[in-house]
């Protein structure tokens, strides 16, 4: 059986919210062990176990939210060089953007010589007051679909091996 990574980290709720829609996709979409990490607690050795990645998370002032910036700084070079090739996708729940953190994200991963297997989708919860930026998020079902569809596109590449 293969396994996929999803690792992701929300403060309001929105990219939780994603990486779930995204975790139950992949778990429906085949024999997929789905191992469902948040960014505080994974592990250089999480990711030398997967067979494939999902990251999830929030922009936050024009960059990936700093608690999934220090998963990332904890883990890269622990596992430079021995993840190549391995498919990955991401999602980012922003409030206006979201550029710059997917950019951020995805030259992390170019790093580590993944291959990325989806666009990365930008999902725009038009937060922009103090109010509205630190309020839970309510993700709409068009938003969901999109995570749906990439988790379980993941989980059946990885089944059938086409990544």
């Amino acid at each position: 059986m293969t396994t996929l990574a999803i690792i992701w980290y929300s403060r309001t709720g929105g990219s939780r919210q994603l990486a779930e829609a995204a975790r139950d996709a992949a778990l429906e979409a085949g024999d997929v062990d789905v191992r469902f990490l948040k960014a505080e607690d994974a592990e250089a050795d999480d990711l030398l176990a997967a067979d494939g990645y999902l990251f999830a998370c929030p922009e936050n002032l024009a960059a990936i939210a700093g608690v999934m910036k220090a998963f990332f700084d904890r883990t890269y070079y622990e596992v430079l060089g021995r993840m190549e090739g391995r498919p990955y996708a991401a999602i980012i729940c922003a409030g206006s953007d979201g550029e710059n953190a997917k950019k951020q994200l995805e030259r992390i991963c170019t790093g580590w010589r993944l291959k990325k297997v989806a666009d990365t989708p930008i999902i725009n919860v038009g937060a922009q007051t103090k109010e509205e930026i630190l309020a839970e998020k309510s993700i709409g079902e068009s938003d969901l679909e999109k995570a749906r569809e990439l988790g379980g596109a993941l989980g059946a590449g990885l089944e059938m091996g086409v990544f």
